[in-house]
């Protein structure tokens, strides 16, 4: 079987489907990966992800976060409790809304490029 093209690697991570076949949940629930593929049956034990996709999230969303937050204090110098109120709920909701996606884009570069054992 050959390898996935790139762009169906990076739908299916956008979706959260299967790298393999890109229809089946790569989840079982919130974060926690399938032990197989519903729709392929691909064996799903190969995905370590470990901390990868909380680094990656914490840099994007913080990134967005501190450029909103700067934005606002140049633009329109709200107070403190104005930012809290703003800036609290949109890294809360950044994070949880990018590490399922950033999970399984871990998930689908592993298919990828993982090493057959010898």
């Amino acid at each position: 079987m050959s390898p996935p093209s790139t762009a169906s690697l990076w739908r299916s991570a956008l979706l959260c489907r299967c790298p393999s076949c890109g229809t089946g949940p790569l989840f079982a629930r919130y974060l926690k990966v399938a032990p197989r593929c519903r729709s392929c049956g691909l064996d799903l034990a190969f995905a370590e992800h470990g901390d990868g996709p909380s680094v990656f999230v914490v840099l994007v969303a913080g990134t967005v976060v501190m450029a909103t937050a700067m934005f606002l204090e140049v633009r329109y110098a709200p107070p403190l409790w104005v930012h809290a109120l703003v800036l609290g709920p949109m890294a809360v909701g950044l994070c949880l809304g990018l590490l399922p996606v950033f999970k399984s884009l871990l998930v689908a570069l592993q298919f990828r490029y993982r090493r057959e054992d010898e």
